[in-house]
């Protein structure tokens, strides 16, 4: 994907954080053209590492960046956000445009900021970043959710363009829900295979050897969803209506592996659902759907 230029010291920006997404954040701005004024960080090897990989000027506190930039990209985790937020304000940073990259929160989380005459958003990249080389890979094209003051997100839609990305408008009352709807597409789909592997350890084949063996299916299916939708890319016995596959897989669960039986009870029912959707017939339904009952106790 391909980053768009910009240049010009009425561009330039500042950024609090020195974590993965700052680094890598920081990194791909710079490449378009963006003068990084400084970063700040409260650990000094940690602003060093992030001032050498982004190529900003220079290492700074937070409560320094008021004097130095007019435009603010916040990218700390989501428990510090509050804190440093507050800790701007303070230092009395006003009339800047700032966008934050937490996920779980909003536009709300910058309140302090807001009160003081700033104007905020945030900017959510729709995309795991597991390092900050990764992320160098990986959030240029993706899609990136916004939600703000009026000249925040129009910053944040720059930014956005600039980094070859999909703009993503967000109603601010309504973020949780996105992020939820995030969290589930990306960690929750780790936590199934992470299941799916206790499975097959549990019956003797090892995790290494079976994480193997799924990963041409996990890829297929992933493939199909993306190609056809979740309905249409439905399969198994849930989709073929055949209960009594459901119930065997239940009683077996039920005695090795109680936790993930209610896991695969929960998700077995939204796939009744959409099964439904892709032609299922009610009666097929409520037999799958009495199937996914827990065993009674013996």
């Amino acid at each position: 994907m391909t980053l768009h230029s910009q240049s010009g010291h009425d561009a330039a920006l500042a950024i609090a954080g020195t974590g993965r997404m700052a680094s890598a954040l920081g990194a791909l701005l710079s490449r378009c053209g963006i003068p990084i004024l400084a970063v700040a960080g409260r650990s000094p090897h940690s602003t060093a590492e992030a001032v050498r990989f982004t190529g900003a000027a220079r290492a700074v506190t937070f409560a320094e960046l008021p004097a130095i930039a007019s435009r603010i990209l916040i990218a700390v985790s989501d428990d510090a956000l509050p804190a440093v937020s507050s800790e701007l304000a303070a230092a009395g940073l006003g009339g800047a445009l700032v966008l934050h990259t937490c996920g779980a929160a909003g536009p709300a989380a910058l309140a302090p900021l807001r009160a003081a005459a700033n104007s905020t958003g945030v900017l959510h990249p729709l995309q795991t970043v597991p390092s900050a080389e990764a992320g160098l890979l990986s959030l240029p094209g993706s899609t990136f959710a916004y939600a703000g003051d009026s000249a925040a997100a129009g910053w944040a839609r720059q930014l956005i363009h600039l980094l070859g990305g999909e703009p993503l408008p967000v109603d601010a009352t309504r973020w949780p829900l996105y992020h939820a709807a995030a969290v589930m597409a990306c960690n929750y789909h780790a936590v199934l295979v992470d299941a799916a592997l206790d499975l097959m350890e549990s019956a003797g084949i090892g995790r290494g050897p079976a994480l193997h063996a799924l990963a041409p299916l996990i890829r297929a299916a992933t493939a199909n969803i993306l190609c056809a939708g979740p309905a249409q890319a439905l399969t198994g016995p849930i989709r073929r209506g055949d209960a009594g596959t459901v119930a065997s897989h239940m009683a077996a669960l039920a005695s090795s592996s109680p936790e993930i039986m209610h896991l695969y009870a929960v998700a077995g029912l939204r796939a009744v659902a959409l099964a439904t959707r892709a032609g299922l017939s009610a009666p097929a339904a409520a037999r799958i759907q009495a199937a996914l009952e827990p065993p009674p106790l013996p």
